[in-house]
C-alpha cells in the first residue's frame, strides 16, 4: 500500500511540476513590431561597433523578438527569411547566450528553445573580457552539411548577411553592438553540443546605449 501511494504522490508531483519545466524549456517570443525611429539611410549613417557594455539591462521579449526576426526571421508566407540566403539552404542558426542559459531561435515557430543552463557569455567573450558584460550575446553559425559543395565559404558569406541585419536592427532599437570573430570555439561545440558540421562564425554582445 505504501509504494502505491507513493508512486501516485511522484505521478502527482510530476504533473504539477512538468508545465513548469517546460515553460523552461521552451521561450514564446511576441510577433516582431518594429518601431519606426529611423530611416534605412539613418540607421545605415549611425551604424557603429561599441564595446561598452557596462549598462546591465536586460533585453525586454519584445525587444529579443525584434532582433532575432531581423537577423533571420520568416519574412513571408512561402518561408523566405530577412537576409540572403546561398541556394535557399537557410544554414544560418542564431544563439541567444544571457545569464539564465543558451537557446537556439526556432525562426520558423519564433521560439526560442533552451540548449544549456550554461552562462556561455565569458568562452564567446574569450580573451576580449568587454563583451562578457552584455546581458545578450548572439552566437551565429552555420549547418555546413546543407551545402554540396564550397560549403564553409556560402556559409561565411550566409552568416555576414545576418550580421548586417543585426548591426542595422540595433541602430533601430537603441542597441548597441559589434560583430566578433574571437570566441573559444572548443568551449562552445561542447557546450551547445553541436554536431561536427556546424562552423562557429560570428557573434554579437548586445545591451543598451
Amino acid at each position: 500500500m505504501k509504494s502505491v501511494k507513493f508512486s501516485a504522490l511522484v505521478f502527482v508531483l510530476f504533473t504539477l511540476c512538468s508545465p513548469v519545466c517546460l515553460a523552461q524549456e521552451e521561450i514564446a517570443l511576441p510577433a516582431p513590431d518594429f518601431p519606426r525611429t529611423v530611416s534605412l539611410g539613418e540607421a545605415l549613417q549611425q551604424r557603429r561597433s561599441e564595446r561598452d557594455f557596462s549598462n546591465p539591462a536586460p533585453l525586454s521579449d519584445q525587444v529579443l523578438s525584434n532582433l532575432l526576426w531581423a537577423a533571420c526571421g520568416i519574412s513571408s508566407d512561402e518561408g523566405k527569411i530577412t537576409a540572403p540566403s546561398a541556394m535557399n539552404r537557410q544554414d544560418i542558426c542564431v544563439y541567444v547566450c544571457r545569464e539564465d542559459g543558451a537557446y537556439r531561435y526556432d525562426a520558423s515557430r519564433h521560439v526560442l528553445l533552451k540548449v544549456s543552463d550554461k552562462d556561455l557569455r565569458q568562452p564567446i567573450a574569450s580573451r576580449q573580457s568587454f563583451a562578457a558584460q552584455a546581458p545578450v550575446c548572439l552566437l551565429i553559425a552555420s549547418d555546413l552539411s546543407r551545402f554540396e559543395r564550397n560549403a564553409e565559404q556560402m556559409g561565411t558569406v550566409d552568416a555576414g548577411y545576418v550580421s548586417q541585419n543585426i548591426c542595422l536592427a540595433c541602430v533601430a532599437l537603441g542597441l548597441k553592438t559589434v560583430p566578433r570573430m574571437t570566441m573559444d570555439q572548443a568551449a562552445l561545440h561542447s557546450a551547445l553540443n553541436l554536431p561536427e558540421k556546424t562552423l562557429l562564425i560570428l557573434n554579437h554582445p548586445v545591451g543598451y546605449k
